[in-house]
């Protein structure tokens, strides 16, 4: 059963209660990431979310971690280029611990020098770990070409000269700013009593200001095509290829995840079976779609060996051709279907995925979006809807990059478009 409540100074509250389960899981979410960042604060979300768990003046960061670990639970935080998200689960009986901690944590963090200095060196480690993860890297590069100058092609770890200067009256202020009641959502799953849990945090939060809930955010412009090739010295070429997508609100939103599904998204999916079980020239190869607010992509990964490189663009490029040219069969259409809606269902069983729906639904539409209304929109899809897609998307030349031992013209990116 799905509750909301909005405080007086703007903090909604949502909770989803089921009642046969023994846990909670509860996640505060700010309506604040990487994009709502400028070039000379790129990082502070992300910096942000790890000071948070570093100290207060009722709890020292050893502490801190001393109550999470007796709650028994999880607890961690991460940070995404739209929101920011501190979550745990925990028993049902611990709620009021957990919550009581959370508040202290979110209200009341020190961001003390020292624990700034410490906490710097670990996210330079961060830095230093996706250089060494190249798909990451890689990702990271084609985001960045994608969306060129704006804040959506922002790294999320941020830049690394910022980062290096940061210090606790850029985090204080940076947190006065972007992190007012109006922008927060705190969001609980499984065996809740919703007004229980609302007075819990009903006292915590009645100071906290409401602050700026106009957005500023700046509709981003499509850039021109850009293929890259990175050079590093790997044993696999890594590849990342894609176009612009959808809004996390676009009514044709449900078409575009199907479309994926057939695309890359799972083991009988085209791009799987033709490239990698075929012909076996890939390890991994798979689609996936990112939705923002207002605006998305659809990126095509996969890890090859640089001498198929050629063969496999050519591949890449007649599957995608395929779904703006023809229909897609009614059995092929069917299992996809099947495929996300036992996924849906199954995740009924995750209290923190269920946490998380509830709280993205209430970002983008402000409302309980039920599983029932999300499989019978996706059982509206036809193959007609899916061509229309797939030539809205692939209409355009597919952007690229890669990084691995290999010369810049070595590959023939005009295999995509042949």
């Amino acid at each position: 059963m799905y509750h909301k409540t909005v405080l007086d100074n703007g903090v909604r509250i949502v909770t989803e209660k089921v009642a046969h389960c023994h846990t909670a899981a509860v996640g505060i979410w700010v309506d604040v990431g990487s994009r709502d960042e400028h070039n000379l604060n790129n990082g502070c979300a992300h910096f942000v979310e790890h000071m948070f768990f570093k100290g207060t003046a009722k709890r020292s960061a050893q502490q801190i971690a001393r109550e999470l670990d007796i709650l028994g639970g999880t607890a961690n935080a991460y940070t995404t280029r739209e929101n920011t998200c501190f979550y745990a689960t925990v028993l049902d009986s611990h709620l009021p611990q957990l919550v009581e901690l959370f508040g202290d944590l979110f209200l009341h963090s020190l961001f003390s020098e020292e624990e700034v200095d410490r906490e710097r060196q670990v996210i330079l480690q961060e830095f230093a770990m996706v250089e060494d993860t190249p798909d990451e890297q890689l990702h990271d590069h084609f985001v960045a070409d994608l969306w060129g100058n704006h804040p959506l092609g922002y790294p999320i770890l941020g830049n690394r000269e910022v980062v290096a200067a940061m210090d606790s009256s850029k985090l204080h202020h940076y947190v006065e700013q972007a992190y007012g009641a109006g922008k927060i959502v705190i969001a609980a799953a499984g065996n809740i009593d919703h007004d229980r849990f609302v007075e819990l945090w009903r006292r915590l939060f009645a100071d906290r200001p409401q602050g700026d809930t106009g957005s500023t955010r700046q509709l981003p412009l499509q850039q021109d095509v850009r293929r890259k090739v990175y050079v590093k010295p790997l044993e696999q070429l890594h590849v990342v290829l894609g176009t612009y997508g959808l809004s996390l609100t676009s009514p044709d939103r449900y078409t575009l995840y199907l479309l994926n599904v057939l695309l890359g998204g799972n083991m009988s999916s085209r791009l799987f079976q033709e490239i990698r079980e075929k012909r076996g020239l890939a390890y991994s190869i798979s689609s996936d779609v990112s939705g923002y607010s207002d605006a998305g992509y659809l990126a095509i990964s996969m890890g090859i060996d640089p001498g198929s490189v050629n063969k496999a663009l050519g591949l890449v490029g007649k599957v995608v051709r395929r779904f703006g040219e023809e229909l897609v069969g009614e059995e092929e259409l069917a299992n996809a279907m099947e495929y996300v809606r036992a996924g849906l269902y199954l995740s009924a069983d995750n209290m923190d995925a269920r946490m998380t729906r509830l709280a993205r639904n209430e970002f983008c539409f402000g409302r309980f979006v039920s599983l029932d209304e999300v499989a019978a929109s996706f059982e509206q899809v036809t193959p007609i809807q899916i061509r229309e897609m797939g030539s809205q998307l692939f209409s355009r030349q597919l952007a690229g990059a890669a990084v691995g031992a290999i010369e810049e013209n070595t590959i023939n990116w005009q295999l995509l478009d042949q």
